[in-house]
């Protein structure tokens, strides 16, 4: 693939050295650059274009005008539409920023496109197919401006129409209020309970004769609580009977209901009702496309086996109810209800569910282009440019429209300045979990910031990262590193927190990183192990162990989810239970023995959760003495002693001696005498020889 980096001076509107960015940027085919290159300098855009057959072009762009431009050039040479990845070189960099800091910047964004654009993911989509069924729920404002493009049902809950000023001569309206909503996007179910069944004639008889304040008209409905009289009898059809019945839609709108899951479910609508609200469920109707978001291999999830629990982060982590346990020992993906928020992704310790772009080794690679390295004066970039080097993880969302909106400002008043931040866009700030922040600062990282959504975040709420940020402290102060992560919440029109907050923390909370530069991921910790590459866990104990050599660290590193430590009672009766659910084969019984791998222990509880001795308690940390490379090379590490017993008849060792004893204490007066000939008690014969004294008599 032949890339090509073009850099705009926005015709002196931008202070950048055009050159200094041009030396900065690696590995590309060709780099140019000009003062208004989307405009007058389009035509020389095209002849580079040509003459070094470029596939790609990774082009500095902020406005959507230039960008338009900038893809005539892509039609004109018969590229793709997607062949172009535009870097900011204003809003979050020269209008910020001083013209050193700025320069240095936007070159190590452009190195960072180059590495990430490596690591695509080839596209792919899921589709489900759908109905234009809409059920609203008690509002008739709603219901009719979605009657033009669905079909319309509006549920009154309660509610009298009768008087509404709508036009809902298109809309059905249904009598009942509703007790529940089950399902997804394209097979909703609505349970209903109404006071009137439908054999109701609208003959408005028992509206003439009942109570008014619990008799409605449109529809004709009774409400809970309507006293019992002679005006029960007056319904021609004896329809006046409490009623239950499931109403069916493809998608639902339901104002006053809360959120049954902190973002909301694909084709679910709560809250007010907006133009927004009215065109997101006209997108919805007949079906629909979109991106496939994760990469799901169910091989290596840890989710449960043996109708034990297990490991619950995914399903816990979702904020669209797109993770679900059918059962207590599994879990499915329903990748159409996906948003694509990477909060299961980053939580999964396994790899079962990845999420495809950007993947983690995408991220990684943009991390370390954005790292540079060092010079003997300790800066990023030599005398002039960046100092401190924080890697940002921005949510591309409503963060990143903040910053855009900071920087325009900026464009237009003084004041708004802050220490510069070495971005990789995320589709939400919960793509981001420990993995990625300890990769960060072993790649020579001198602190990580997460910059996401202020207020009701769109998946996860207010602060959605705080509790990793503490963990991440926890375990960074552990490792000796002192407290390097923190999290922002840029607001729109606020920006006088924010350029606070980030100046504190780059400028007065983070000290140079003992980490050099220069780590190249590779995901993998434990290369015997099934897991696939740069799952969260493996790639957070690589991380660890590039850290580990230049750091005083602690015996044991806390705040880490995705490891665990295992400790074993005398309880313990060394049956196979344990070893049989671990899904990471991080449990071996060897002899009377059990061992444990701790490189390999995600800590999802299972063995904890199965033991039937509750003889197992696991407890999250990394316990860096018993890796192997601080275990004389050995990844096990014996958690439990005892003895085998050996056959009274053949010799041979076929279970432990508290296992035997257990099951002699529980069952041994049931099965006395069943072997008259026994030279004492029948559990002290393996089973073939057990077999041989009950039944060769």
């Amino acid at each position: 693939m032949n890339v090509g980096a073009f850099v705009c001076g926005c015709g002196g509107a931008v202070d950048l050295d055009l050159e200094g960015v041009r030396e900065g940027v690696r590995d590309v085919d060709v780099v140019a650059s000009g003062s208004l290159l989307c405009s007058e300098g389009l035509p020389k855009v095209r002849h580079v274009v040509e003459e070094y057959d470029l596939d790609h072009l990774i082009v500095t762009a902020a406005s959507d005008s230039c960008k338009r431009r900038y893809r005539t050039v892509l039609d004109d040479a018969g590229l793709h539409p997607d062949a172009i990845s535009f870097v900011d070189h204003r809003e979050r960099a020269a209008w910020v920023h001083d013209e050193a800091d700025a320069t240095d910047l936007v070159a190590r964004k452009i190195n960072a496109a180059y590495a990430g654009l490596r690591e695509e993911a080839p596209p792919r989509s899921v589709s489900r197919e759908a109905g234009d069924d809409v059920v609203v729920v008690g509002d008739p404002e709603a219901a009719e401006a979605l009657s033009d493009s669905a079909d319309v049902t509006l549920l009154a809950d309660g509610e009298d129409f009768a008087d509404a000023d709508y036009d809902l001569r298109d809309v059905t309206i249904a009598r009942g209020r509703v007790t529940d909503v089950d399902g997804v996007y394209g097979e909703f179910e609505l349970q209903v309970q109404a006071g009137v069944t439908e054999d109701c004639i609208d003959c408005m008889e028992c509206v003439e004769q009942g109570p008014d304040e619990y008799v409605t008209s449109k529809p004709v409905d009774v409400l809970p609580g309507a006293p019992d009289g002679d005006w029960v009898d007056c319904c021609p059809t004896d329809a006046i009977h409490p009623e239950e019945r499931t109403v069916e839609a493809d998608q639902v709108v339901y104002p006053d209901a809360a959120r049954d899951t902190r973002g909301g479910r694909m084709g679910f609508y709560t809250g007010p009702v907006d133009a927004a609200t009215v065109a997101a469920v006209q997108d919805l109707l007949g079906g629909i496309e979109k991106p496939q978001f994760l990469d799901v291999d169910m091989d290596v999830c840890a989710a449960g086996a043996s109708s034990q629990q297990g490991c619950t982060v995914c399903s816990d982590a979702c904020p669209h109810g797109a993770v679900s346990r059918p059962s207590i020992d599994s879990v499915e993906f329903d990748e159409v209800a996906c948003e694509g928020c990477g909060a299961c992704t980053s939580a999964c310790p396994t790899g079962a569910v990845r999420a495809r772009e950007p993947s983690n080794e995408r991220i990684a690679r943009e991390v370390e282009s954005l790292l540079v390295e060092r010079d003997d004066a300790g800066l990023l970039s030599g005398d002039d440019g960046i100092e401190t080097g924080v890697v940002a993880f921005v949510c591309d969302e409503r963060a990143s429209r903040a910053l855009d909106e900071y920087g325009r400002r900026a464009r237009q008043q003084d004041g708004i300045e802050y220490p510069p931040l070495l971005p990789v866009e995320v589709p939400c700030a919960d793509t981001v979990g420990e993995a990625h922040v300890l990769h960060a600062l072993a790649a020579g990282a001198d602190g990580v910031a997460i910059v996401g959504c202020g207020g009701d975040c769109l998946h996860s709420g207010p602060d959605p990262k705080a509790d990793l940020v503490k963990r991440l402290n926890r375990a960074t102060n552990d490792l000796g590193l002192g407290h390097r992560t923190a999290f922002f919440a840029p607001e729109p029109g606020e920006p006088e927190a924010f350029v606070e907050d980030v100046g504190r923390f780059v400028e007065f909370g983070l000290d140079p990183s003992p980490v050099p530069t220069g780590h190249d991921a590779e995901g993998v910790a434990d290369p015997t192990a099934a897991n696939p590459e740069f799952n969260t866990h493996d790639w957070a104990l690589e991380s660890v162990r590039a850290i580990l050599p230049h750091v005083d660290a602690r015996d044991v590193i806390r705040g880490l989810e995705s490891f665990g430590r295992v400790e074993v009672s005398d309880d313990c009766t060394f049956t196979p239970t344990c070893s049989n659910l671990c899904p990471t084969d991080a449990l071996r019984r060897e002899e009377a023995g059990l061992e444990f791998n701790h490189e390999r222990c995600v800590n999802c509880g299972l063995c904890e959760e199965g033991c039937m001795e509750d003889a197992i308690t696991v407890e999250g940390g990394l316990e860096v003495d018993l890796l192997p490379e601080h275990n004389d090379g050995d990844a096990w590490t014996a958690v439990a002693d005892g003895e085998m017993r050996e056959c009274r008849r053949c010799g041979k060792p076929f279970t432990s001696e508290a296992s035997a004893r257990k099951i002699s204490e529980e069952v041994g007066d049931v099965v006395s005498g069943i072997a008259p000939d026994a030279d004492g008690d029948v559990f002290e014969y393996c089973g073939d020889c057990r077999a041989k004294l009950v039944y060769d008599r």
